[in-house]
Order: structure tokens, then C-alpha cells, then sequence
């Protein structure tokens, strides 16, 4: 396969927040390591397009600004919002020999779009693996810390701003 056509396949599922056409690009033993946690990844087909059939309706106008490739690794970045709130991602992703995703990696930017983003998404995960107790719990833990890091970015970060 291209090296070319699963990347691209990826970010057109992205753009077009279609979680079927980005697990077409990968492998399926694919990791996805999740910018919220290190306490567990994503690991194969089926477990990453779960969190990309909840992730990709949360996020408003995903846009692919940027692509930086070095032999089997390529860096994306992209902008869209979440509930208003500007959102910048990175995704690194490793390609396996046959040219499909065997790793991605994503960072998101800044942090309160990142537990927006954990608001939104660990509930109905939490649904959708049988978690229902979980799925009532998150909001409120997720909330509390969403609520402390838009108010440092809103009040207590311009503060600080260079004069």
C-alpha cells in the first residue's frame, strides 16, 4: 500500500468526522495513546473506531493545517473547536511496513478544550462498555476539573501575560 493513501484516508475521516473511513487507514493491532490518561491505550480496530465514533461528533471543523513526515512517522495538526472552545491537536502516528497507522499519539491544546473534550467523551464510553455507574459519575468529575482550567485560562492566565 502507499505510504500516502492511509494517511490520507485518516485525515479525510477526520475532516469529514467519519469514523469509518479513518479506521480504513489502519492497522489492526493499531495503539492509540490517549492525551488524557496513561493508564490505558486504545488497542485494535475495534477499540479506536469506538472512541472515533465518540470522539468525532464532539469536534466541530476539524482542519488539517500541517503534515511533517520522516520515513514511517508522520506528524499531523489540526484545528476545529469543542462547545465553542478553540482546539488544537497533533497526532503523531507510526506507520507499520504495509503502509497502514500501527501507532497514533495525540496531544491536544489547550487545556481546557482538552477536559471539555474529557467531558464529553468519557460518559459514553463509559456507556458503551457497560459502565453505566461510570457514565453518571464522570460528568461530575470531569466537570469540577474543567471548570478549574477554564478559569485559569479565562481569569488567572491573562495575568500573567507578558507586558
Amino acid at each position: 500500500m502507499d505510504l500516502n493513501d492511509a494517511v490520507a484516508r485518516w485525515r479525510a475521516g477526520g475532516e469529514n468526522r467519519d469514523a469509518a473511513q479513518a479506521v480504513t487507514a489502519l492497522a489492526p493491532e493499531v495503539r492509540l495513546i490517549s492525551p488524557i490518561t496513561d493508564q490505558f491505550e486504545f488497542a485494535g480496530r475495534e477499540q479506536v473506531r469506538v472512541l472515533l465514533e465518540v470522539a468525532l461528533p464532539a469536534i466541530d471543523a476539524i482542519r488539517y493545517t500541517d503534515e511533517i513526515r520522516q520515513g514511517p512517522d508522520v506528524a499531523l495538526f489540526y484545528e476545529g473547536s469543542i462547545d465553542g472552545l478553540r482546539l488544537h491537536e497533533a497526532q503523531r502516528l507510526r506507520l507499520a511496513d504495509d503502509g497502514l497507522i500501527a501507532e497514533i499519539t495525540l496531544f491536544i491544546r489547550p487545556l481546557p478544550a482538552l477536559t471539555k473534550l474529557m467531558s464529553r467523551l468519557g460518559p459514553e464510553l463509559a456507556r458503551r462498555y457497560g459502565r453505566p455507574a461510570l457514565a453518571r459519575l464522570l460528568p461530575l468529575a470531569s466537570g469540577m476539573l474543567h471548570g478549574m482550567a477554564a478559569t485559569g485560562e479565562t481569569r488567572i492566565m491573562p495575568k500573567a501575560a507578558p507586558r
